[in-house]
């Protein structure tokens, strides 16, 4: 493990001392497709499974995962106690919670599961700590909280994305605009949309190379970095919203505070007084983007109370029915649906019809 982390060690320092220019850029992106190969194999080690240590890896439950992420003693368990009425131990020292603590809220009909993660440190990346077993964690939330001390936000807030990005999870971001497509023969071929500042061919060739990929077709819509083009290669990043929550805010002035509520995707808190609450939910709510739709049984009144949550990636007709029951598809004719997804109401859908937030539907079922 420790000859992985040397070479880590040694390329990143090579990177720092090169300077940035277009005739290094091809260097550049050499050293960065070895950098993420390295860091591959830091998050998933040769040699057999067995990586998940006991009291790590959580049943996922509910609607929705968030992950609490943080420093320790930033208040990560406070808040899912307030949150959630879970006992998380609480104390003045560092490290208290050594586990994943689950918790579960509803909101808006959503039940959605809370973990607090134990705390990170510096080079939880490359294995200090516990800092592989949590970011593994963290990679299968649907929303990450990263907890900040209000007292020293920006400091922890780089070293804590610095951790993320190195382990493949990219924070309030989308993948990359660009398409790779392995083939048998041809060579390289590059095509671009736009001029580019970073990849030209021979950089792009170079990053190739260490993938030992010699034949592909690539094409850049944007102006692209060589990250970008070794996330998509790498093919394991994952994309998930982040909300910085700014802790202990009864310790600042309102003049400070105002500052804060302008840095993007923050909200400022205190767990302890359970301050600002509603606007973390609410916006919570906001970058979860969670679909609910009502049932209506034939002949009945829609049930209000008991929604069923869809993603807004998948929220036909077809992924409704999955949700309630596999065998509802096999026996579906039309669905009447109520609500702003439709013109008229109710309207007579089939299963290729996207439903929108608070519809009424009912399935008609094939006799």
């Amino acid at each position: 493990m420790s000859t992985i982390l040397e070479k880590i060690a040694s390329i990143e320092a090579e990177m720092a001392r090169t300077q940035k220019n277009k005739a290094t850029s091809g260097h550049l992106g050499l050293l960065k497709a070895k950098l993420a190969k390295l860091r591959r194999e830091l998050i998933t080690p040769k040699g057999g499974g067995g990586g998940g240590e006991q009291g790590f890896e959580v049943a996922k439950t509910g609607d929705a995962r968030i992950g609490f992420v943080g420093f320790p003693s930033v208040g990560k368990s406070t808040l899912l106690s307030t949150l959630a009425g879970v006992y998380s131990e609480v104390a003045a020292y560092e490290f208290t919670t050594l586990t994943t603590v689950p918790g579960c809220i509803k909101y808006k009909g959503a039940k959605i599961q809370l973990l607090d993660l134990p705390g990170i440190i510096e080079g939880a990346k490359d294995g200090k700590g516990r800092g592989r077993q949590v970011i593994a964690v963290a990679r299968t939330c649907s929303l990450i909280f990263i907890v900040l001390d209000v007292l020293k936000p920006l400091g922890h807030k780089r070293l804590i994305e610095h951790e993320l990005e190195g382990f493949g999870l990219r924070l309030n971001k989308q993948p990359p605009n660009l398409t790779f497509r392995k083939k048998d023969k041809g060579g390289i071929n590059l095509q671009t949309m736009g001029p580019q500042s970073e990849l030209d061919l021979d950089t792009v060739k170079s990053i190739l190379s260490e993938y030992k990929i010699h034949n592909a077709d690539i094409t850049l819509r944007y102006d692209a970095t060589s990250d970008d083009l070794i996330d998509v290669i790498e093919g394991n990043r994952v994309y998930v919203p982040c909300i910085y929550l700014l802790n202990k805010i009864d310790q600042i002035s309102i003049e400070e505070l105002d500052v804060i509520y302008k840095i993007p995707h923050c909200v400022p808190i205190s767990a302890h007084h359970k301050w600002n609450f509603d606007d973390l939910l609410e916006k919570m709510w906001e970058y979860l983007q969670l679909v609910r739709i009502y049932t209506k049984p034939k002949g009945q009144l829609p049930d209000y109370n008991s929604p069923v949550v869809l993603n807004i990636d998948r929220r036909s007709v077809e992924d409704f029915c999955n949700k309630l029951h596999r065998s509802i598809a096999k026996e579906f004719k039309y669905a009447l649906v109520w609500g702003s997804s439709v013109k008229h109401q109710p309207q007579k859908v089939g299963k290729d019809h996207v439903l929108s937030d608070e519809d009424v539907v009912q399935v008609v079922k094939r006799v």
